[in-house]
């Protein structure tokens, strides 16, 4: 892939919308063509599962299904959005992604983590992300940015903010985990601090981890 493929995970109210996309404008003013996307969502398909669990509907089928579903959404998302993408050179940048159903349904549902392991590998294919932000702060400072978020909005709570307390502790501990499983690819962000230091760590780890993306972009010479 000529682009490079970076996720952004955490709790609820971590602020990944936020720094995606103060990442995407840093990007783009050195000339780096940036796509950004979400899941579960990113292509049409998608958009209509995402539209189904977040609204309650597939909870309770069980948290099988509802990686199943997070699945079928995703293999949407990766034929139709993100591989073309990378593929063209764009470099794309998602809110959530795999790491995702192993926090909310492996981790936290308790699903077999064999189980997760190969439905991932199905839905994959090969695919990873190059770098992995975890955005990391105590799960009642979260829910009440997402509370305040809503509020400001006139929104109601989706399907996994409704969870109690317990469940978003246990959510941090899984991202936690994951990080600590794989240093190479993930990096964990104090999301409890202002936005303004959350986006200068961010860009800290970028120009380490990936430097070719913080280069100016070099455009063909003009042949008159």
């Amino acid at each position: 892939m000529a682009g490079c493929f970076i996720t952004f995970e955490g709790g609820e109210g971590a602020g990944k919308s936020t720094q995606i996309g103060r990442l995407k404008t840093r990007l783009e003013q050195l000339g780096q063509p940036v796509l950004v996307t979400r899941e579960p969502g990113g292509s049409p398909h998608a958009e209509e599962v995402r539209a189904f669990i977040l609204g309650g509907h597939a909870k309770h089928l069980g948290p099988f299904a509802e990686a199943l579903l997070f699945a079928a959404a995703r293999i949407d998302h990766l034929d139709k959005t993100i591989i073309p993408a990378l593929r063209s050179g764009t470099h794309v940048l998602c809110d959530r992604f795999a790491d995702s159903t192993r926090a909310y349904q492996g981790s936290v549902s308790n699903l077999d983590k064999g189980l997760i392991d190969q439905l991932e590998t199905v839905t994959l294919r090969g695919v990873k992300p190059d770098l992995t932000f975890i955005l990391d702060l105590p799960a009642e400072t979260g829910l009440a940015r997402a509370g305040a978020r809503q509020a400001g909005k006139g929104e109601g709570a989706d399907r996994f903010e409704k969870e109690d307390l317990s469940f978003h502790q246990s959510l941090r501990q899984a991202y936690l985990s994951i990080a600590r499983a794989e240093p190479r690819r993930c990096v964990v962000i104090n999301a409890d601090q202002a936005s303004e230091e959350v986006e200068t760590a961010i860009w800290a780890a970028l120009r380490e981890r990936l430097p070719q993306m913080v280069q100016a972009a070099v455009r063909p010479l003009d042949v008159a």
